[in-house]
């Protein structure tokens, strides 16, 4: 189902993206946006799954202008490694290369936006600073600072209760912030609890999160 293709920024940096495109009618178009660890497996099947259901999906590699290529599991090594990458990774530069899988969608009707963990934190700038349609971060821990900026978007938030690097009270500041952003707080649920490859993983929390997220992005992507 997903391929493989090449983007280009405004600032000429070319990097790969993965793609993957219903077998039937097409609904909507989304980015994607990985997490700390890559454009790895977790984020290739995040682009199925919503092909699955009629979304265009693709998923820039975010870390190609620091790390071509790389793609990390989630062992505690892997973890260190990520947060060394994710570090070198400017805001604007992620901007840029959100703004060019944008691009490359657009044309053909409204686009999403959603993303995972540093994903999570650079879907709601891009909701910010961006043309999307809707929004959809999962526990984006950097929200928080950039939380004095206003999503241009319909916005659905999904956080974990027992998130250690994500503190309730971030949680309860962004949504006095900001009142029309749907925000949904998973009792049970730590970081990463929509990734089934993670030691986090919580199914129940994780169907219940993306149940929410279809139902939203139906309403704001399809005609």
């Amino acid at each position: 189902m997903g391929t493989t293709t090449t983007l280009t920024a405004e600032d000429g940096h070319k990097f790969a993206a993965y793609q993957a495109v219903p077998d039937g009618p097409v609904k909507g178009r989304l980015v994607v946006v990985q997490e700390a660890f890559g454009l790895n497996g977790h984020i290739r099947d995040v682009c199925d799954r919503l092909a699955d259901e009629g979304y265009v999906a693709i998923a820039p590699a975010m870390y190609d202008r620091d790390a071509p290529g790389i793609e990390l599991g989630y062992s505690e090594e892997e973890i260190q490694e990520a947060r060394a990458v994710m570090a070198r990774v400017p805001w604007d530069a992620a901007m840029l290369d959100v703004q060019a899988a944008y691009d490359f969608l657009a044309g053909k009707g409204p686009i999403g936006i959603t993303g995972f963990c540093w994903g999570g934190s650079v879907t709601w700038l891009a909701a910010c600073r961006l043309e999307f349609a809707c929004a959809v971060p999962y526990y984006g821990g950097r929200i928080i600072d950039f939380v004095a900026e206003k999503p241009e978007c319909p916005m659905m938030c999904h956080f974990g209760e027992l998130d250690p690097t994500i503190p309730i009270d971030d949680v309860n500041e962004i949504i006095a912030y900001h009142p029309s952003v749907t925000v949904h707080v998973y009792p049970n649920a730590g970081h990463g609890f929509h990734c089934d490859q993670r030691a986090h993983y919580h199914e129940e929390s994780a169907k219940l999160a993306w149940t929410r997220t279809l139902t939203f992005l139906d309403r704001h992507l399809t005609a």
